[in-house]
């Protein structure tokens, strides 16, 4: 095996001098690394490693010698050779470096270089601030395990969230019909396990499975939550149970064919605050042939008439998430389409992740955050964008406005494409970026729009979407 580059993460706002660690692992050809009995969880070669579809667990992090890595911040060079697995025995080049600060506020990044090879990484940014108002925490919201028709166990998705992706926040929402009672109790056990405040939050999680109504992932406040099931609980139960539970009911894929969500059958704005625009899947957000660069192909493709845009214009107030729909195992860091089985699986993209801002990471936090629509998705990128009309920020309503000016502000460590304003199923403005730093103002009339949300495109061809601000008068 060889070095073929690094994974890295940083937190995303830091205060002046305020100590953090720089997390990374040494990247290599992905492969398979078998499976094995009399093993104890979480662990590498698990029980749990290959699937009746022919799904197998791959791991793509370096285990052999490498020479120093050189670590430059501000114009420092560090040299690291401290690595430390995250199993017992494991010999990967996880790398963790601790003590490091920023005593000068402003944008920053840190570069990774492998001087063997000369390959080299950037961090995703950081912004230095003397008082920040708010953190951003990046997590996954969906997953499966072997329990239904995915890889892995629960105890292991958690432990590849934290230690191998990277995560502030993760949830195992893994398809209810195939758990039993007891089972469920044990998947609310091991979230509440991992749950950690003010280091890693866990969410209680399930995804009822109706392929009439649309499939729904349904999150939970607080330490428990009741088990609901397609066929024996229809989409009014599902609303019901939360609105009792205070749950948030999170509906995906909605643009698929087979699994998609027909707008027209149910909403409940009361606990249908948020929708996953991205995931392996692709994008729900607008079809093909309307610019959609990462439309849904699997499972029978797009269904027109389902896609976010079409549930926006008629007047659902959706804030946006970005989900892994993982199925491999590797919650934050998947690798669906070097599957050789399923087939469809060819036809899946790079996952997507959620931002939160909020001022602590912890489970309450990170729930109140998203039932205010405090987050935006992107498709596993971490840049740090704003968007705000007459000082209301993305997520939020304004109400009698007349003269609407807009802020849109990023920073990222790839160069922007694309700046795209939507309003009302169409674009509004758009603005061609060929920085990795932007700020768009200007200043429109309101003509009686009822919602504007922002499109981010990076020149990978990566992408972000800001939650809509929804206009009231």
């Amino acid at each position: 095996m060889k070095v073929k580059g690094f994974y890295t993460s940083a937190p995303s706002i830091l205060s002046v001098g305020e100590e953090f660690t720089l997390k990374f692992k040494v990247l290599t050809e992905p492969h398979p690394v078998g499976w094995g009995c009399y093993v104890k969880p979480p662990t590498l070669n698990g029980l749990f490693n290959l699937s009746p579809r022919g799904i197998k667990y791959l791991d793509n992090v370096y285990d052999g010698d490498i020479e120093d890595v050189v670590i430059e911040i501000e114009g420092r060079k560090i040299k690291f050779s401290n690595y430390s697995g995250v199993f017992f025995g494991d010999k990967r080049r996880f790398g963790r470096v601790q003590g490091l600060r920023f005593n000068e506020p402003g944008i920053k990044f840190i570069r990774l270089i492998h001087p063997e090879t000369g390959i080299e990484t950037y961090s995703n940014p950081i912004i230095v601030e003397e008082n920040p108002k708010y953190r951003i925490y990046w997590g996954d919201l969906h997953s499966q395990t072997f329990f239904s028709d995915g890889l892995r166990c629960p105890e292991e998705l958690y432990t590849f969230a934290k230690e191998e992706a990277f995560l502030d926040f993760f949830s195992v929402s893994d398809h209810s019909e195939w758990i039993t009672n007891r089972q469920w109790d044990y998947f609310c056990s091991v979230a509440n396990d991992f749950n950690e405040q003010g280091k890693f939050a866990t969410l209680i999680a399930e995804e009822w499975t109706d392929h009439k109504a649309g499939h729904r992932n349904i999150y939970y406040p607080d330490n428990t939550g009741r088990i609901l099931r397609a066929g024996i609980d229809n989409i009014d139960t599902v609303y019901s149970v939360a609105r009792k539970y205070g749950a948030l009911v999170i509906p995906h894929h909605s643009a698929n064919k087979i699994m998609g969500v027909n707008w027209n059958l149910s909403y409940d704005p009361q606990v249908e605050v948020l929708v996953e625009i991205y995931s392996v899947w692709g994008s729900s957000e607008l079809g093909a042939d309307e610019g959609n660069t990462r439309p849904i192909k699997a499972m029978g493709g797009e269904q027109k008439g389902q896609h976010v845009i079409d549930a926006l214009n008629m007047g659902y107030r959706f804030g946006f998430v970005g989900g892994g729909d993982i199925h491999d195992g590797r919650p934050g860091d998947e690798l669906h389409n070097m599957q050789e089985q399923p087939d469809d699986y060819k036809n899946l993209y790079r996952q997507g992740i959620t931002a939160v801002k909020v001022k602590n990471i912890g489970r309450k936090d990170i729930f109140n955050a998203l039932y205010q629509r405090k987050c935006y998705a992107t498709s596993n990128i971490k840049p740090i964008l704003n968007f705000s009309i007459n000082d209301v920020e993305s997520g939020s309503i304004l109400v009698n406005a007349r003269k609407l000016h807009f802020e849109i502000s990023g920073v990222s460590e790839v160069l922007f494409d694309r700046i795209v304003v939507m309003s009302d199923g169409k674009i509004y403005k758009s603005f061609n970026i060929k920085k990795n730093q932007f700020k768009i103002e200007f200043e429109q009339n309101y003509c009686g729009e009822q919602y504007f949300y922002v499109r981010v495109e990076r020149e990978d061809g990566e992408i972000a979407w800001l939650s809509p601000i929804f206009m009231e008068v």
